[in-house]
């Protein structure tokens, strides 16, 4: 089950059904299913303090995933700021919505166990949010 949060902002996903199908597609076809994945929207003000709090990190980020997964359930905290996505948009100038997207899969590519320290991390990760982005404009 996929459920949506929102903490310290007003921001309400728009056709959440459809980007439930997406995120199951992208865990079918990762061999993997969804268990409890909680997508948290916040500003940059809450994830700086979730990044601090918990992390010990003292920088903003767009999102923070916290993987609770058991074998191949997909389950975990996605805090997403609002903020950073939105500058995000900006700065690549692609759609506000695009954006969120990235940002949502590329959560759950964290989930699935890909990571993104090393250049080669970072390069796959990108063409896997890249290739789920295009199934999702495909839907």
């Amino acid at each position: 089950m996929i459920r949506y949060f929102q903490e310290d902002i007003r921001f309400e996903l728009k056709q959440k059904m459809q980007n439930n199908r997406w995120l199951k597609m992208v865990a079918g076809s990762e061999m993997r299913r969804i268990g409890a994945v909680n997508i948290i929207f916040c500003s940059d003000n809450y994830i700086l303090d979730v990044n601090m709090r918990y992390l010990q990190h003292d920088y903003f980020t767009d999102i923070i995933t916290f993987d609770y997964c058991e074998k191949d359930i997909l389950s975990g905290d996605l805090f997403i700021s609002i903020d950073s996505v939105r500058e995000n948009a900006l700065f690549y100038d692609v759609p506000f919505p695009d954006e969120l997207d990235r940002v949502m899969v590329h959560g759950l590519l964290h989930l699935i166990g890909y990571d993104d320290h090393t250049e080669e991390e970072i390069a796959q990760m990108r063409a896997k949010e890249d290739y789920y982005l295009k199934m999702k404009a495909s839907l």
